[in-house]
């Protein structure tokens, strides 16, 4: 495999570009001098490990494939592939640079799917963030966009606010239901208020106060708990209300914003959880969970619809906003 990349030894292990080290080129450098062939080549370069089977799945010849790597190499500074016995590997930087080239290609591949929708006829493409307590008020005015549109293709993202909002920022979804709150610069979102979220602490069906008539915050002062992480507005609530009833604020905690996961955490222990309401009748009715009836003092924020400032929404978009807006 000595012929795979030139023999200069600049892809030798180890032998970084000197960017590697220091400042990266511009993004308008990069974006100048990137071509799609380049980033396709750096997939099939990972799928075959060698550069000469490569070159036959992109139809070009060796040397073309080797001045097209190094010049992807040379726009991004760093080495993404080195020599080895068995062919070629992506080196750490590369592994980092083909993830992305796979995003690219997805993205270019919905894009024209999306294009060859709308000419046809056949509806457009959306993609909405959701936090988990908003699940249900979004899903119903989701059906409600296919019984108007039916041939629309819809991509639905529960998580947390503070990752829906990188996503926002990436342009991966077009608006997200939730909170600009958490955002160090709020400022940069339009937010629209919807509805209160109110909240409840859960906890297994078998658990020793599932039965209980009345339950105080105190009696679970010394559980385990299952928590958003502890820059969220569910993790703020249920620290507040401690605070409020003189408890030392729950310490021995699970952090997760999976409901799966906290259901069968409950499932399998005497933990509990706090949880949107609407989710934890669902669960409940399907006796999958309890919900402990405690006393609770305050409100969490509302969520509301939010969309990135000095971008344009696609009609589908502002279809869905109007169902939203309706429905609340």
């Amino acid at each position: 495999m000595s012929n795979e990349l030139n023999s200069s030894g600049d892809n030798q292990p180890g032998n970084q570009l000197p960017a590697a080290a220091g400042e990266l080129p511009s993004v308008g450098s990069i974006v100048s001098r990137l071509r799609f062939r380049q980033v396709a080549l750096l997939t099939a370069l990972d799928e075959q490990g060698s550069l000469h089977k490569a070159a036959e799945v992109m139809h070009m010849t060796q040397p073309a494939a080797t001045k097209a790597l190094h010049e992807m190499e040379d726009a991004l500074g760093v080495t993404l592939f080195d020599r080895s016995p068995r062919g070629i590997e992506a080196t750490e930087l590369g592994r980092c640079v083909i993830r992305y080239a796979r995003l690219i290609q997805s993205d270019v591949s919905n894009l024209r799917d999306e294009l060859q929708n709308m000419i046809s006829g056949r509806g457009g493409r959306i993609a909405i963030g959701t936090i988990m307590g908003a699940a249900p008020f979004v899903t119903r005015a989701l059906s409600r966009l296919r019984e108007i549109q039916p041939d629309v293709s819809i991509e639905i993202v529960e998580d947390t606010s503070a990752r829906q909002l990188l996503l926002l920022d990436q342009g991966r979804i077009d608006l997200m239901i939730g909170r600009s709150s958490v955002s160090s610069q709020p400022n940069l979102y339009n937010y629209e208020m919807l509805r209160g979220e109110p909240m409840c602490i859960v906890s297994g069906v078998d658990h020793p106060l599932a039965t209980a008539q009345k339950v105080r915050l105190q009696e679970l002062s010394d559980a385990s708990w299952i928590l958003y992480s502890s820059n969220m507005p569910m993790r703020i609530w249920i620290e507040h209300e401690f605070k409020l009833e003189g408890l030392k604020v729950p310490g021995n905690v699970i952090e997760t914003a999976s409901p799966f996961v906290t259901v069968t955490l409950l499932a399998q222990s005497s933990m509990v959880a706090v949880m949107p309401l609407d989710i934890a009748h669902f669960f409940a009715a399907k006796q999958m969970l309890g919900i402990l009836p405690a006393s609770l003092k305050t409100r969490i924020e509302h969520y509301g619809i939010v969309t990135r400032k000095n971008t344009t929404l696609s009609s589908l978009a502002k279809m869905f906003i109007q169902i939203l807006r309706q429905q609340n």
